[in-house]
């Protein structure tokens, strides 16, 4: 096998990539993880690398995107409603499985992923291979992950409570510090690091990937020395499995019928399916590092299986839509403006 073969091999792999490296983060925790004083200093440094992500995610969004966004309310309402009411409601139902199928702490990790915002990039890609309302994913996937900023911690502490911190002034504290204070100052430096960030996005973006690995290394290792891992069996991962196909399945099924009831066009709701039926890993996985403390590592083990079952059922239904007939001609338009607007918005 020659070197230039070798990528594209990789690149047909049913695994993202990214996933795999969580994988070998995982894994590498499990073989070495850090104690004492080194776990300390992980842990400083993984606080550091939640504030320096979201300066990020406010320092990258365009607050002029977001007002321009504000336009096309009904179907941002409808994936907002699909993210942080429909997904949280079948969580909590999940907890009828609750000691049978899954234990109580598999159970805090799949409704935090239920209380988790959208993905943008992979919400994009996919409504543009299926033939969809691309300017939409691009506005809905910036608004889900805004509200989640806020939205994500304070549904946390409010329904999972003793699996978390708890809803206190310390739990307050901590995400007004770790999470809302880093994104405002984003937000307030925008107008002076913008243009560095443009210049520099392909560095800065392993700057991204660098910290949420940093964070799964420090919970995962976490995890290892109290020996929380013990709890965990295969039959356990099997059912959790099992429970997260039929949870994305519902969430496919409703994110496409329930809007065609609301008289959405088909591409607005090949949008709202794909930004509305998935959770981000990106944000969540910081997330879970300031909520859950010590047990971060249980509840993100969800959310990393189901971000790869997204990835791999959503990769092939985009292919089956982007065949789908023509709709007809009195079918109703986009809510959004022209892809070649959204474009240049997303790319500012």
């Amino acid at each position: 096998m020659n070197r230039r073969t070798a990528p594209s091999l990789l690149s047909r792999l049913p695994v993202d990539p990214y996933v795999l490296a969580l994988l070998a983060t995982v894994g590498l925790a499990a073989l070495l993880p850090v104690s004492g004083t080194a776990a300390r200093f992980a842990g400083g440094a993984s606080t550091g690398a939640v504030g320096l992500l979201f300066f990020l995610y406010g320092a990258r969004l365009s607050t002029r995107e977001v007002v321009e966004g504000l336009r096309h309310w009904r179907l941002h309402v409808t994936v907002l409603a699909c993210t942080f009411v429909l997904f949280p409601l079948l969580g909590l139902a999940a907890r009828g499985l609750v000691p049978f199928v899954l234990t109580p702490q598999l159970y805090s990790g799949l409704l935090f992923l239920c209380l988790v915002p959208s993905t943008v990039q992979s919400s994009i890609a996919f409504t543009s291979i299926a033939r969809g309302n691309v300017p939409a994913a691009i506005c809905a996937g910036s608004f889900s992950s805004l509200v989640g900023i806020v939205v994500t911690p304070l549904l946390a502490a409010l329904l999972i409570g003793g699996g978390t911190t708890g809803f206190s002034a310390d739990s307050l504290f901590k995400i007004v510090a770790q999470l809302l204070l880093p994104f405002l100052a984003g937000q307030l430096l925008r107008r002076w690091v913008a243009g560095f960030l443009t210049r520099h996005k392909k560095p800065l973006g392993l700057v991204d990937r660098g910290s949420v690995l940093l964070v799964v290394y420090t919970a995962f290792s976490e995890g290892m020395v109290t020996g929380i891992w013990h709890q965990v069996t295969p039959g356990r991962l099997g059912a959790l499995l099992a429970v997260e196909a039929v949870l994305l399945a519902v969430m496919l099924a409703a994110s496409w019928y329930g809007p065609k009831r609301l008289g959405f066009g088909r591409e607005d709701r090949v949008a709202i399916q794909f930004a509305g039926s998935k959770k981000s890993l990106a944000a969540g996985l910081p997330m879970a590092s300031v909520l859950f403390g010590a047990h971060a590592s249980l509840a993100v083990l969800p959310l990393m299986l189901f971000h790869q079952m997204q990835l791999m059922v959503c990769a092939v239904l985009a292919k089956r839509r982007a065949n789908d007939p023509e709709p007809p001609s009195d079918e109703p338009a986009p809510l959004t403006p022209a892809p070649e607007e959204a474009v240049a918005a997303a790319t500012r």
